[in-house]
């Protein structure tokens, strides 16, 4: 991982990502982490988009709690149901 300060960042962001497979590279603004360009593997652009998403990302939670409270239908089940 690479850290630079963003006063520093005055390169081309095209140069950065040929420095990512190296690991990520974080941008801080007087020492706290604001920004980061990390490598990207076996993802499409709607996962990351998706992926970084906080209304998408507060949906995901609310269901998975909802899960754990409530119980799901298993695939059988729901086969069953659409099938009558």
């Amino acid at each position: 991982m690479k850290v630079v300060d963003k006063q520093e960042a005055t390169r081309t962001l095209a140069d950065y990502t040929s420095e990512i497979e190296g690991g990520a590279i974080v941008v801080t603004d007087h020492g706290q982490p604001v920004a980061a360009l990390v490598p990207i593997n076996n993802a499409d652009i709607e996962t990351v988009s998706l992926s970084t998403n906080q209304q998408f990302l507060d949906i995901i939670e609310r269901s998975r709690s909802r899960v754990q409270e409530e119980g799901s239908v298993s695939s059988e089940e729901m086969r069953r149901r659409f099938s009558e």
